[in-house]
């Protein structure tokens, strides 16, 4: 899909993956319709891009019904970036209840339930294309990250059967899969440093495989070293055997991005 001219919601808009995507879209001549919950940010991202037109629409993605709103407050659109995400890090005993219903509902229920209502004008049309960001916790298993990972295997695995389902319909599905991130994410939100000798990508990497996956229609795009991403294909076909491996320094460096992201489940 040729992004010139096509307007895109962007959820998740104002975090440091969110700018960079907002940025990348916006330079590709994309109208942008931006969505979090911090409406000075909003309005500050907006006013520093490219192009005119841009919306932006606050929204909580936490909150019940509030996927289905942003769709409306939205109108028309031609591409979905589902960015927003919540932190999930951290054993499973230390959330409440209500800290594992938001996150589910921002990390997997708001992506689905807004792709189920725009699907139905996208096929009449045969044009569109969903973006869904998930993680390299999508694919590994590894301390503390039992309720990440079960919105980022979700996310990762909807995307990719959807993508089976709308073969041939004109409707492009596409799942980016960042690693470790400087800049931005959750190493960089929580003030804890990657593991020693993993390595990371940049925010500008993971908007530019974005864009990439929208005009080539990409099924996946790993965002990462090389070594990161051979370790995650591995620990796919072994879970213990990876796990045994990440051990007490997977741990120690999970232990840490928990503490620091506590407060903004």
């Amino acid at each position: 899909m040729d992004l010139d001219g096509r307007k895109v919601l962007l959820t998740g808009a104002t975090g440091g993956l969110g700018r960079a995507i907002a940025k990348a879209l916006a330079a590709r001549g994309a109208t942008l319709v931006l969505s979090s919950r911090k409406a000075e940010d909003l309005e500050q991202l907006a006013g520093s891009l490219p192009g005119v037109g841009h919306l932006t629409v606050v929204c909580d993605l936490a909150e019940e019904g509030a996927a289905l709103a942003l769709l409306e407050q939205a109108g028309d659109i031609d591409v979905l970036v589902a960015n927003a995400a919540l932190p999930g890090s951290g054993r499973l005993d230390s959330f409440s209840q209500d800290e594992i219903g938001r996150a589910l509902r921002v990390n997997l229920e708001s992506p689905v339930r807004m792709t189920r209502e725009l699907l139905p004008g996208w096929q009449e049309r045969g044009s569109g294309h969903f973006v869904f960001i998930s993680s390299l916790s999508g694919f590994v298993s590894l301390p503390r990250s039992s309720m990440y990972a079960a919105t980022k295997f979700g996310l990762r695995g909807f995307a990719l059967n959807l993508r089976e389902d709308l073969r041939g319909s004109g409707v492009g599905v596409s799942v980016i899969s960042p690693g470790a991130i400087r800049e931005a994410g959750m190493f960089a939100d929580s003030g804890a440093p990657p593991p020693p000798g993993m390595g990371t990508g940049t925010p500008k990497q993971v908007a530019n495989a974005v864009v990439r996956a929208i005009e080539r229609d990409k099924s996946e795009i790993s965002v990462a070293p090389i070594h990161q991403r051979a370790f995650a294909r591995f620990a796919m076909l072994v879970p213990e055997i990876s796990g045994r491996i990440a051990g007490s320094a997977a741990a120690k460096a999970a232990d840490a991005v928990a503490a620091g992201q506590t407060e903004k489940r």
